[in-house]
């Protein structure tokens, strides 16, 4: 299964968005983002500020477009042998890089923003993953929750304690609401 989405931009578009988001994440690197401004970033991107504007609105959007782009999956997840490993596994590395300093960043910049379209699309990240750790799961002969209720039984609480009450986004509750959500299977589907 193919973790990455299938259609991005291409041509002159494709080339303008990478060469924002690069200077924004170059310019992440030395500034604070009180620091940062759409006219730095169209500096360093080498197009006009105008053109970030026109696309992204504002320097709020473009922070959570870009934060958006660094949530994507690279990868398929880590393959444990078991359902409940492999949500472990997963959730425990996801865990680690979400209550980090620039993980809670990325998290605010995408519940900031005006656009309901892109934490629509930090859902469907975390549907393909579960998806895909589900689909191994069946593979290997193993009884699985639907992806719905993977999602309202891992990922919501985690969602929920890493954007409320960060404190309590450990491995342990990860632990607890994983052996929650898989005793509910009564046969493969």
């Amino acid at each position: 299964m193919a973790i990455k989405e299938a259609v991005r931009p291409r041509g002159r578009s494709a080339r303008v968005q990478e060469a924002v988001h690069h200077a924004v994440r170059e310019l992440q690197i030395t500034k604070s983002r009180e620091e940062l401004s759409v006219p730095q970033i169209a500096n360093k991107a080498g197009v006009t500020p105008s053109t970030i504007y026109r696309r992204w609105g504002n320097l709020a959007e473009l922070l959570a477009d870009v934060s958006l782009e660094r949530l994507r999956p690279d990868d398929e997840p880590p393959q444990t042998g078991s359902l409940a490993g492999d949500l472990q596994a997963w959730g425990e590395q996801y865990l680690d890089e979400m209550t980090s300093l620039p993980g809670q960043c990325m998290l605010s910049d995408i519940m900031a923003s005006a656009e309901r379209e892109r934490r629509e699309r930090c859902y469907l990240y975390s549907e393909t993953i579960m998806v895909c750790l589900r689909e191994r799961a069946v593979k290997r002969g193993e009884a699985t929750p639907s992806v719905e209720d993977l999602m309202d039984g891992v990922i919501a609480p985690m969602t929920y304690r890493l954007l409320y009450d960060l404190d309590t986004a450990t491995p342990a509750r990860l632990s607890r609401w994983i052996a929650q959500t898989l005793p509910s299977v009564d046969s493969p589907d």
